[in-house]
């Protein structure tokens, strides 16, 4: 067989080539053509295949996401942006912290251990690219039905991979989430987020640049797992009638990627690279073509030198393998030796397989043939963008006038105990203890906060007790009755959640989880959702630093929900004043802060009681959102407050069987005057908390909430074994927690 080389490919422009099954359209193919001025050779027709995919390109979203650009907030504490492998912000001390959150949905679908597995490897491996060394990662988690038998499958694997590959790199797993809905039978949402800490003189970035700079394979060997996985698999709608859009699943090793971890952070210690990039989606083809992109000139890559687990490769796949564990470094030549001895010294294979060049052009040979010559821009950035249709459903406004708030109501108390009970044990509001007592939360020893807190928060300097908080939150529920609100609610509760531990919120990454771009409908939705979340940003100053686009996550014509997953990061000063969730102390006063509304769009108990999603989704105030955060981390910082728990889904009669359950303190609880009691516990009105205040703080805490205007009422007192509703029920915490803990194991075992 004839290798098909650059000269080879310009001499036989006439040859076919299978672009539409590596995912090319026609238009795109032939664009590649008039790029080169000639076909494609096999290889550069690979690198451009798996580039330009939507996964790896974002030609639907790039349009929608320039707003995260345009709209940013200014934030003295951002440091490095949109466009890198993470974003990095300012905490304090000359310490920075890199955050992402990214997806792993379909290949964790049909490898459920592999892909999750994987997907946590390819998070750490950018935050590690950026210079820090990882120190924490979460899993915002979405299944199908939660009995349906798929859901048993995919689940329990997912959950093991994620344990098994964080577990044995020692990160804590400090949070996410766990929902169920039957929109993601057949496409689970698997969502990886990975914390890093370094000093801001650490900071890598991916570029190459500085002709006769090296550049550096090193890592596990090159194999055909993977080969076309994230890349082409996340950029297809699922179709049982191709096959050839199931691809292999990567394959992780997390001993290897330990290795990867301590042997990268000896050489960025000893600074011996000028650039750095993780080999992720699209492996080679990604990291050379963005290196040499953003660099300040080419590339020469000598592809027959790449360490390969399988002999029998071609160049193709070697270019399109997503192999994990492997990283790209371009280091000066005087440097070399004592970065392959570091390598050595980690029994890290590393490779010296190209240099920089003063050209412009990415340049592969095998085995002195050349086999791409090509503008690394074309393949790495200047990809297609699409402004695709979108219009807003004809089925949206019956779906909003089927209201929530006109469902059949508890007629009596013993009725509504009845309806806490049902919500409270079912599987969304169910506690995940089965699920995350399988990670460990506090290897290193730096886990302050863990699940099921409304933050996880990590220790950053020990002598200082620096801190950040993190948390994951998304409700697709909400984004299906208005994909605008929807995104906004995403980021309050998040940013809400961060604020209840007492830190302040910094900034966000979000992944952005949507059905096929090429349905309307659905671009509606995305197009939405964007903008809402970057105008919530916007009023909230909390920047969008990066983070992950994941389309076509449906099954023929049935799309999951609109599901925009936001990460919110914020500092804390000394975490020894952080605010658990747990009423501890008997005596404490419980306040409600924030409006009680009758909002049940969308709400937990609308699905439990109901099977209904119909309405509007609560309403959005983003200045009552950034008020209540003030109050709460100022009342953290001045010790008015013991605990806080944010109220979201399940509404008040949640927050308060969760605080009560992790203290193991009961609660007497009063309604207040002219508020049904239905309403007071069930509806998920935004903008509110919870908190117990010692009562030698209250009238300092009452002041204080009186004085800016965030009204606060006294609802109930820590006390007993019980949460006793007054006029209304009894609930005993021993019944409480059977409840609350029985649902997960049960269903899964």
């Amino acid at each position: 067989m004839t290798l098909d080389t650059v000269k080879h490919a310009d001499e036989t422009p006439d040859v076919e080539q299978p672009w539409a099954e590596l995912g090319l359209k026609q238009d795109e193919y032939e664009r590649v053509r008039a790029i080169l001025g000639r076909r494609p050779t096999g290889a550069e027709l690979a690198m451009y295949s798996v580039m330009w995919s939507e996964h790896c390109s974002y030609k639907s979203s790039k349009v929608h996401l320039r707003q995260f650009g345009e709209k940013a907030p200014e934030n003295d504490a951002l440091l490095v942006g949109i466009g890198e492998n993470a974003g990095v912000v300012d905490v304090g001390q000359g310490y920075a912290v890199t955050f992402k959150v990214e997806s792993h949905n379909h290949p964790s679908y049909i490898e459920p251990y592999q892909g999750a597995a994987t997907g946590v490897g390819g998070i750490v491996r950018d935050i590690l690219a950026m210079g820090a060394r990882p120190v924490a990662v979460m899993d915002p988690l979405r299944f199908g039905a939660a009995d349906h038998p798929d859901t048993k499958r995919v689940l329990p694997g997912v959950v093991a991979g994620i344990g098994g590959y964080g577990n044995c790199l020692g990160l804590p797993n400090i949070g996410g989430e766990v929902v169920f809905d039957a929109c993601y039978q057949g496409n689970p949402l698997v969502n990886a987020l990975c914390v890093g800490v370094m000093k801001h003189e650490d900071i890598h970035l991916a570029k190459a640049s500085g002709a006769g700079n090296k550049v550096i394979l090193y890592g596990a060997r090159t194999g055909g797992d993977g080969i076309g996985g994230v890349s082409v698999l996340a950029s297809e709608t699922f179709d049982d009638s191709k096959p050839t859009k199931r691809p292999a699943v990567q394959v992780g090793d997390p001993f290897q990627e330990k290795l990867l971890i301590e042997c990268t952070l000896e050489i960025f210690r000893e600074d011996l690279v000028d650039g750095i990039q993780d080999l992720g989606g699209a492996g080679l083809s990604c990291a050379t073509s963005e290196l040499a992109s953003a660099g300040s000139g080419g590339m020469r890559v000598e592809l027959d030198r790449v360490p390969l687990r399988d002999a029998t490769l071609s160049p193709e796949e070697i270019l399109m393998s997503e192999s994990q564990e492997r990283m790209c470094a371009i280091v000066e030549p005087g440097k070399v030796a004592r970065f392959l001895e570091i390598c050595e010294k980690w029994d890290v294979i590393a490779t010296v397989i190209g240099e920089v060049t003063d050209g412009e052009r990415l340049e592969i040979f095998w085995h002195g043939e050349q086999i791409v010559d090509v503008p690394p821009r074309t393949v790495a950035h200047e990809g297609p963008v699409y402004e695709r249709p979108y219009a807003r459903p004809d089925w949206q406004d019956a779906l909003q006038a089927d209201d929530a708030n006109k469902l059949a109501r508890p007629g009596t108390a013993e009725e509504l105990r009845a309806q806490v009970l049902k919500v409270i044990s079912s599987p969304n509001q169910a506690s995940k203890s089965w699920i995350t007592d399988q990670y460990d939360r506090f290897v290193q020893g730096n886990t302050v906060l863990a699940q099921p807190e409304d933050s996880g928060m990590v220790r950053v300097d020990e002598d200082t007790d620096l801190g950040v908080a993190v948390s994951t939150d998304g409700n697709g529920r909400y984004a299906k009755l208005d994909p605008y609100a929807g995104a906004q609610l995403a980021l309050a509760e998040s940013y809400r959640n961060v604020a209840a531990t007492g830190a302040r919120p910094l900034a966000i990454s979000n992944c952005l989880n949507f059905g096929s771009p090429e349905d309307p409908a659905v671009m509606w939705q995305f197009a939405e959702a964007t903008r809402g979340l970057a105008d919530g940003c916007l009023a909230l100053g909390t920047p969008v630093t990066g983070g992950n686009v994941s389309l076509y996550n449906q099954t023929g014509e049935t799309a999951i929900h609109p599901t925009p997953v936001v990460a919110v990061l914020g500092v804390i000063d000394d975490v020894n004043r952080r605010t658990p969730m747990a009423f501890s102390d008997e005596g404490h006063l419980l306040y409600l802060l924030g409006d009680t509304k009758e909002e049940l769009g969308g709400s937990a108990w609308s699905q439990v009681i109901h099977d209904h999603l119909g309405g509007l989704p609560p309403a959005v105030d983003l200045d009552r959102e950034k008020l209540l955060g003030e109050i709460l981390i100022s009342a953290s910082r001045d010790g008015m407050i013991d605990a806080a728990h944010d109220l979201s889904d399940g509404g008040l009669i949640q927050a308060l069987a969760e605080s009560c359950l992790r203290g193991g303190k009961g609660a007497r609880i009063v309604v207040p005057d002219g508020l049904d009691p239905f309403v007071f516990l069930f509806s998920e009105s935004a903008g509110r908390a919870v908190v117990a205040v010692p009562r030698s703080e209250e009238l300092r805490f009452t002041d204080m909430c009186g004085a800016r205007g965030l009204p606060a009422a006294r609802i109930g007192v820590v006390d007993g074994e019980t949460i006793d509703v007054q006029g209304q029920f009894e609930l005993p915490l021993a019944e409480l927690r059977t409840a609350h803990e029985a649902t997960i194991p049960a269903l899964l075992a």
